[in-house]
């Protein structure tokens, strides 16, 4: 089983901490300052918990900015087999979702996964196309070539929610980076009923595509995300068809700030 890849995918779909210090200042909008909380589960069975949050717009240098948060913790009884504590941040721009930081705190280990800790932080610079990749506790730098309008996996999740309209039945093509692999990808928009812990049957938008995991030999999977198809754009469901079978993150909670 390969933990790491449910997680840099999953969440890592679906979703450089700024300091808040003189020269901010805080701004609400609609549908942001909130957090969604989630279960993970495979085959019936809690292996994650996990939440994405969008905090409310700030203002740094005349600049408008959202910062999306994700953590992704194992479950304490699979402690034996995999401890997972792992946390993201992206830091975008409020009008078009582009990326200006993406961080990357990884602490995790155990019988099933492979042992790591590190902090990788990459910071787009979107005029040049390219990105810069760092790590700490290590020297050097690397700059890293991208396409137009490329997005880090929190990025990606918070523009859907926060700024573009569905589409069903159109696809939607995105460069996705996330420190491990450019992908280049095509999502589907499709109208579908779906059953909801939180909300029972409802009407869903689904964001499909099918990608690469490096970790199963570059083998073919699925990833979905279900939005509620009303004006809040509940992020009800998010789903990884893997190669050795699928991970469902359950929403368990809606909070606001």
């Amino acid at each position: 089983m390969r933990i790491k890849t449910f997680l840099l995918v999953g969440i890592v779909l679906f979703l450089v901490s700024v300091a808040q210090g003189d020269g901010q200042s805080r701004i609400s909008e609609p549908r942001s300052g909130q957090s969604f909380l989630y279960a993970a589960k495979r085959f019936g069975v809690p292996i994650f918990k996990a939440a994405i949050k969008i905090e409310n717009g700030f203002v740094e240098h005349g600049k408008v900015f959202h910062q999306v948060r994700a953590n992704v913790d194992s479950v304490a009884s699979w402690g034996l087999f995999f401890r997972m504590n792992n946390r993201f941040t992206s830091i975008i721009e409020r009008e078009t979702c582009t990326p200006v930081r993406y961080v990357k705190e990884i602490d995790q280990e155990g019988l099933l996964i492979k042992k790591k800790n590190y902090v990788q932080t990459l910071t787009f610079d979107p005029v040049h196309q390219k990105v810069v990749v760092e790590k700490k506790g290590e020297d050097g730098r690397q700059e890293i070539s991208l396409p137009a309008e490329t997005y880090d996996p929190l990025s990606m999740f918070a523009r859907y929610y926060l700024k573009d309209e569905f589409r069903p039945g159109e696809d939607t093509r995105i460069s996705l980076y996330d420190g491990m692999k450019l992908r280049q990808m095509v999502f589907h928009w499709k109208k579908e009923k779906v059953t909801s812990k939180m909300y029972g049957e409802v009407e869903a938008v689904c964001l499909e595509s099918t990608t690469s995991f490096a970790a199963f030999g570059d083998k073919e999977g699925i990833i979905r995300i279900w939005y509620m198809n009303n004006r809040e754009k509940i992020p009800i469901l998010m789903e990884l068809d893997l190669p050795v079978g699928d991970v469902r993150f359950e929403l368990e909670e809606v909070r606001k700030d």
